[in-house]
């Protein structure tokens, strides 16, 4: 069986949904953002002050790329699908799941961005950032559930019956 990897925005419920589903199918849990904060030393928020947009992606790229193991469910970072070496590497080997919100949804749940720890170009706006990330999301994605509305209860059953209906995961 393949692993299981989330993408989508941040507040799409990756990690929340991620350890319910990984709990259901009896895999195990990966986050991809602790991983990297594990092995840098530090939180993403300073990694990205540090390292610059573009440093903090290759680091993200790296520890995406070199996360091993089957019958995982791994959630990334938001800004995962700019890692185009880490998500074809997924996209090839795993069952790749977008968690889709509205944008609104989106702006309710996050807060503030900088405290996330999330990458985005200064000056640019959650609305810019969804814009920018959707085609991404969308392109990388073998199967897309919209959670739009949905409590997590909810979210899970949903996210599990799009699981179970792909066969993708089963090859």
């Amino acid at each position: 069986m393949r692993n299981i990897v989330f993408i989508g925005m941040p507040g799409a419920g990756k990690s929340t949904i991620g350890v319910v589903i990984a709990k259901i199918f009896g895999y195990s849990f990966v986050d991809a953002d602790i991983k990297i904060q594990e092995r840098e030393g530090d939180i993403l928020e300073h990694l990205i002050e540090k390292n610059g947009i573009e440093g903090f992606l290759a680091i993200e790229n790296d520890v995406n790329l070199h996360i091993e193991g089957e019958r995982m469910v791994i959630s990334t970072g938001g800004s995962a699908c700019y890692c185009e070496e880490a998500m074809r590497h997924y996209k090839e080997h795993d069952l790749v799941v977008y968690l889709q919100l509205d944008l609104p949804e989106i702006q309710q749940r996050v807060g503030s961005l900088a405290k996330r720890g999330v990458v985005i170009h200064k000056g640019n706006t959650l609305r810019d950032l969804y814009e920018e990330r959707t085609p991404l999301y969308e392109k990388y994605a073998d199967i897309t559930v919209d959670l739009t509305g949905c409590q997590i209860h909810d979210s899970v059953k949903r996210t599990e019956k799009a699981i179970r209906a792909c066969s993708k995961l089963y090859e």
